[in-house]
């Protein structure tokens, strides 16, 4: 077994949540979206290397509101039929489509009582997070947009290690996003990028004595 850990991370959208692009799919289809239109948006405003902050870098750390980023957005997107997109709420129907996974939520809950601090960290996109299901569960709740910092900037990290207090080889981050691990991994923090809840529940049960790797329902259908 590796050595344990006293504390795990997670993050919100697509890790306590189903997969976010299942829901930008969605979105992308309904609203006639040219897909290659947002994908080039999306790469070039997750760019590390803007010197003034993209508007996701922006949005993320609270100098955006969601209605100036709506109309940035839109701005950028082409339709199939050539139309305008509609800049009103395009990030609430990007996210309509979104759900709390409920295996990832017991799975925390599960550490929690097994003694494991658990915490969220998320940058947020205007999101609206169930805050009385988080807020009851996870110790701290750190939102880029509250805290005016972001992933995958060390920063951020350092702040959640800090409110956590512990110290940073004793702490796993759950992500599905690979810069952000590796940002988790830069300040010290033992980082896993998350793919769905059985895989991150079997590595999680390596270093949490007393919790169980669920089984594969390959496994379950042959012992039946």
């Amino acid at each position: 077994m590796a050595a344990r850990v006293d504390a795990v991370v997670f993050d919100y959208g697509g890790v306590l949540t189903g997969p976010v692009r299942d829901s930008i799919a969605v979105w992308i289809a309904a609203d006639g979206i040219a897909p290659e239109s947002f994908s080039r948006t999306l790469r070039a405003w997750l760019s590390r290397d803007a010197e003034h902050g993209t508007p996701i870098h922006r949005l993320e750390t609270g100098d955006l509101t969601v209605a100036e980023f709506d109309a940035l957005l839109a701005a950028e997107l082409d339709t199939v039929d050539g139309g305008p997109v509609d800049p009103v709420g395009v990030l609430d129907r990007l996210f309509a489509g979104m759900r709390p996974d409920p295996a990832m939520f017991a799975l925390a809950g599960e550490l929690r009582d097994l003694g494991v601090r658990v915490a969220l960290l998320s940058n947020s996109w205007g999101n609206t997070y169930p805050r009385e299901q988080i807020d009851g569960l996870f110790d701290p709740v750190v939102i880029s947009g509250e805290v005016g910092l972001r992933k995958p900037l060390a920063p951020i990290y350092e702040l959640t290690l800090d409110r956590l207090g512990l110290p940073a080889d004793r702490v796993l981050f759950v992500d599905d996003a690979e810069p952000n691990v590796l940002g988790a991994r830069a300040v010290g923090m033992r980082a896993l990028q998350h793919t769905d809840a059985d895989t991150t529940r079997t590595v999680l049960a390596d270093l949490v004595p007393g919790l169980a790797a669920r089984p594969a329902p390959l496994a379950q259908e042959s012992s039946a």
